[in-house]
């Protein structure tokens, strides 16, 4: 990463905490930072990342405003998390969307609506968006022709899938360390799927003041078990169709529409919870830029998961058409705004909780040399 005044003050923070280690328990940073003396962009961008955000640091802090030395740890590092989703994006001119994410979200799904909508209305018969229809296999496709649906998911997935996994390239080879083991997978895995770091020293985040609370774990866990969900049912609904000769829409009790629902409900769940808590947090340990690209982004996951679970609840009514194109519209929407959104930040945490796994061994190895 390029030296700037947020990566200036993480290193001034940084150097100071590590002379005090009080919060060397709270979480996967500060074991993570007593093995440098020295703090290197790459380096301060890996701690970044690693930060949960819990604030457990911040309310703890004897030197956090208003003294002097003015430590906000959750606010500097939000403020270079956001910058190293922009320094690693692919490619490199997309970047600016970082700086503008509130409108790029807004736009892009304002044209992604728009050209679901366009091409059902253009490769359709007259009125095909408004006729009620039996919720029979093949239903779905009267509305949307099947090959434009494969065209256009192909082609926005593949760029997304490539854009990812290049800024996940760009990120892991100044971040990253050599030595990726089973065990340090593993060790990885574990916390990614509990989300073990949301919840502080054990007592779970500082949601909104000094008060400990899990609140924000779970609804993150309803969000993002909701999110993985709602891939499963894309994924199930893939195979049925191609390799069973399955065609949506599928029955209630069939894989691709229980993960989809069990998922946009978790999804729905915790991403308005996720906003209300935004709407009461404590403004002194947030970054302010970053509130309306937060909010922006957690608006068109809501909207994704309402508008899919009023499409199953209406799908047999002339409601349906309009429906199935708001749902594809805003989820064409996320799937090109995803590599430079907030949403990369679950890529980017992965590899630097795989850098602590990797880590911790380090020095018990050093000290049996």
């Amino acid at each position: 990463m390029r030296e700037t005044d947020a990566i200036a003050e993480a290193r001034r923070e940084m150097e100071i905490c590590n002379a005090c280690r009080y919060c060397e328990g709270f979480c996967a940073v500060f074991p993570a930072m007593e093995l440098h003396r020295e703090f290197a962009a790459g380096d301060l961008g890996y701690l970044a990342n690693l930060c949960h955000n819990c604030r457990g640091c911040y309310y703890a802090c004897q030197y956090a405003p208003p003294h002097e030395w003015g430590i906000n740890l959750p606010r500097t590092f939000a403020e270079v998390r956001a910058e190293s989703y922009e320094h690693y994006a692919w490619p490199p001119r997309f970047a600016q969307a970082f700086q503008r994410n509130g409108l790029v979200v807004a736009l892009a799904t304002a044209l992604g609506f728009a050209l679901v909508l366009g091409l059902g209305l253009l490769f359709t018969a007259p009125g095909a968006l408004s006729t009620a229809r039996p919720v029979l296999p093949g239903a779905f496709y009267a509305v949307i022709p099947l090959w434009i649906m494969q065209v256009v998911a192909l082609a926005t997935a593949g760029f997304t899938l490539y854009a990812l996994a290049r800024g996940f390239r760009n990120y892991w080879a100044e971040a990253g360390i050599p030595g990726v083991g089973p065990r340090a997978i593993a060790r990885a895995l574990h916390d990614i799927f509990t989300l073990r770091n949301l919840g502080g020293a054990g007592h779970g985040c500082n949601d909104g003041s000094e008060r400990f609370s899990m609140t924000r774990r779970y609804l993150h866990h309803a969000m993002f078990y909701g999110f993985l969900l709602c891939f499963v049912a894309t994924t199930a609904g893939f195979i049925d169709h191609s390799f069973l000769g399955l065609a949506a829409p599928y029955p209630f009790f069939s894989l691709p529409v229980l993960a989809g629902t069990l998922g946009g409900i978790g999804l729905l769940i915790g991403t308005v919870g996720l906003f209300a808590m935004k709407l009461i947090d404590d403004p002194m340990p947030a970054a302010r830029r970053m509130l309306a690209p937060d909010i922006a982004l957690l608006v068109l996951l809501a909207l994704i998961a309402g508008t899919g679970l009023e499409l199953l609840l209406l799908r047999a009514t002339n409601m349906m058409g309009l429906l199935l194109c708001v749902h594809l519209g805003f989820v064409l929407a996320l799937f090109v705004i995803l590599p430079y959104s907030k949403m990369v930040h679950g890529l980017y945490r992965a590899g630097a909780l795989l850098r602590a796994a990797i880590e911790r061994d380090l020095p018990r190895a050093a000290g049996g040399e």
